[in-house]
């Protein structure tokens, strides 16, 4: 038999289709293995939905590179659509993100994405304060760009939170326009995707699409910065892929709270998975008829 495509070249080629991608974002194996059930073909995780799940914690850059691939591992094995991971700012230096390249590549992710915030960072929707300098920013993507080359095949999300960070020192449109200045840099060096973090309305959503060369992903937030858009508007704008990054953690945490108030007042749920569902959703049976 021919050797299957890795993920990495899996993601690729659903990129080169002509179509805005959906693409749920999970925190742990159970909801991976949902998104692939339900018919997504890729997925995202979460490094804010990681923290919170994981340690309980915010998204403010305390979870180590560690914890994160230990949570990825897990995540990719369980799934076989392609898979991209959270690479925070590359856990420091050009020889840092060549690393983080290389260890995201060997858990079995099919991209990466790497941002230009000052460490630690927080949630792109959460205040944003700084951001590294120009040549610091160039100098990561650089970095996980000649990793690539060298054998870390990922796929490279480059994300700017230069609209947020750069608000208050040049204004909105002095901020927007240095995020699309890094943006186009990004490209320039070989970044497959290209990410404006929390813009602030359609018009600067669509300045990006049009003014930025190459691949663009939309991060829809509930509650967040950017307006809410359909999949089909955001396609037609010119977004190839649309992120949901807490929608399946805020939905599970509704759910549970919703349960144990249940349990609180002496009654059984009354919207739950049955057994056999669960179950089937392990892979109980299957393991079963191999005799596991």
């Amino acid at each position: 038999m021919p050797p299957q495509p890795g993920a990495a070249d899996r993601l690729r080629a659903l990129l080169r289709q002509n179509t805005c991608h959906v693409m749920p974002c999970c925190f742990d194996a159970l909801s991976a293995r949902l998104v692939e059930q339900a018919g997504c073909p890729l997925t995202f995780v979460s490094g804010f939905s990681v923290a919170a799940a994981r340690a309980g914690l915010p998204d403010t850059g305390l979870l180590t590179v560690t914890e994160m691939l230990d949570q990825g591992r897990s995540i990719c094995d369980a799934v076989s659509i392609p898979v991209i991971g959270d690479g925070d700012t590359g856990h420091g230096n050009a020889a840092n993100v060549q690393r983080t390249m290389h260890q995201f590549a060997k858990a079995g992710f099919g991209g990466i994405m790497l941002e230009d915030q000052v460490a630690p960072k927080r949630c792109g929707h959460t205040g944003v304060k700084e951001v590294v300098d120009r040549d610091t920013a160039i100098a990561r993507i650089h970095a996980a760009v000649e990793a690539r080359n060298q054998g870390a095949d990922l796929v490279i999300v480059a994300r700017t939170d230069a609209r947020s960070a750069m608000d208050e020192s040049q204004g909105e449109t002095g901020a927007l326009e240095e995020a699309l200045w890094r943006l186009k840099a990004f490209a320039q060096l070989g970044a497959d995707v290209l990410f404006l973090e929390a813009p602030r309305s359609e018009e600067e959503m669509l300045r990006f699409c049009q003014e930025v060369p190459g691949l663009h992903m939309a991060n829809m937030l509930e509650g967040g910065i950017t307006p809410l858009l359909k999949p089909d508007r955001l396609g037609a704008m010119g977004f190839d892929l649309v992120a949901y990054p807490l929608t399946l953690l805020s939905t599970a945490a509704f759910a549970m709270r919703k349960a144990l108030a249940d349990l609180k007042a002496g009654n059984t749920p009354e919207t739950m998975l049955s057994f056999q569902e669960l179950k089937a959703l392990v892979g109980f049976e299957a393991d079963n008829a191999m005799g596991g």
